[in-house]
């Protein structure tokens, strides 16, 4: 509960608008995602891959808010 009212007064400050998300694991769910992926009918959006190395630069962009997609490190 804590966070859902820490993100709710941080986003009278910040640009982007901080949701409350509450997820309850379901197997037969991620059975269903994955048979999806698989069959190629769910596919990512990638915005920017980083190295390892380049984390802050990541975390900048996606704080900033730029990103349109996934902001991928690979290590």
């Amino acid at each position: 509960m804590g966070y859902i009212v820490k993100a709710l007064v941080r986003s009278a400050f910040v640009r982007q608008q901080g949701r409350p998300f509450v997820s309850t694991p379901n197997n037969r769910d991620l059975v269903v995602l994955k048979r999806l992926i698989e069959a190629g009918k769910v596919t990512p959006v990638i915005d920017r891959t980083y190295r390892l190395s380049e984390t802050p630069e990541a975390l900048g962009y996606v704080g900033e808010g730029h990103a349109r997609g996934k902001v991928v490190v690979t290590i």
